[in-house]
């Protein structure tokens, strides 16, 4: 029971806690699980249902980018070997025109040429996130989902790949899905953003509305969390009482009922339904009893 739409080349932000669902979601978005129920939507195509031999010629238009930028990459391939592998599996080229296209993408990342002959543990961990995000390009795909893909990287390199992958997307017009637990990292790169609880959105729409002014109580508890990057200035903290529930066996009603310090009779018996809480031409949704 999760819908959502990206648009082509822009960012769609997807946060919640650790266990919520949010990779889970990703790798069915790409097939890489495989959905038990609903549809994938591509460039207005379906990709559920597909035959093997279809999706194969479907997945150069879709591609990852992994949260651990060393185990995501084949300690025994070269740069070179690990970037042309997908233009040798989808037969795009001649060997020389491979080699040449594997020099543009190290360039477009912001590594020298020189890198294709040197294997992953001879890098940084900001550099090997590039090679991912290389790699991610070599197809030129339509959408990227890149899934925690700077929460292994320290703060100044995280920064560094952000504002590479703000840079592609203006350049190349891709889209993505970029997950993440960091608000504040999310807020930075996205147009859009939707918040994930136990495997189901509760709140979704612009990124400067949900940040600004945010309707849903759990929103408004992740928020309270974010650091206030100033010395002086304090935030009032929301602190959610008890444990998230089993995804497997999920409360009654309202799934965030459990903790929610605004909880009303109604919430744990009736699902709430997804309510347009911004202006009457906004995207923003919460799906809570307060705006039923």
């Amino acid at each position: 029971d999760v819908s959502l739409s990206i648009e082509r080349g822009r960012t769609l932000g997807l946060v919640g806690e650790s266990g919520c669902g949010k990779s889970t979601l990703g790798r069915a978005v790409l097939r890489l699980h495989e959905p038990t129920a609903g549809e994938v939507i591509l460039d207005g195509q379906p990709i559920t249902g597909i035959s093997h031999r279809e999706l194969k010629q479907r997945r150069r238009e879709m591609q990852i980018i992994f949260q651990d930028p060393y185990a995501s990459l084949n300690p025994r391939r070269t740069v070179l070997q690990t970037l042309r592998e997908p233009l040798d599996l989808h037969h795009i080229g001649k060997p020389a025109e491979r080699r040449r296209r594997v020099e543009e993408l190290l360039e477009l990342v912001g590594l020298r040429p020189e890198a294709m002959s040197r294997y992953p543990h001879e890098f940084s961990g900001g550099q090997r996130q590039r090679i991912g995000v290389a790699r991610a390009l070599a197809l030129d795909p339509k959408l990227i989902v890149a899934d925690e893909a700077v929460s292994a990287l320290d703060v100044s390199v995280q920064a560094q790949v952000l504002n590479l992958i703000s840079d592609l997307q203006q350049e190349l017009g891709v889209s993505f899905l970029f997950i993440a637990h960091d608000l504040a990292v999310v807020q930075h790169v996205s147009h859009d953003v939707a918040v994930m609880y136990l495997g189901k959105l509760v709140e979704s729409g612009p990124a400067a509305e949900v940040y600004s002014a945010p309707k849903h109580p759990y929103t408004r508890a992740l928020l309270s969390a974010v650091p206030v990057p100033d010395p002086q200035g304090h935030r009032q903290r929301i602190v959610l009482p008890g444990d998230v529930p089993s995804p497997s066996n999920p409360p009654p009603g309202c799934p965030f009922h459990t903790r929610c310090p605004e909880v009303m009779p109604q919430c744990r018996e009736i699902v709430p339904k997804s309510i347009q809480v911004g202006a009457a031409d906004s995207t923003h949704r919460a799906v809570c009893h307060l705006y039923g």
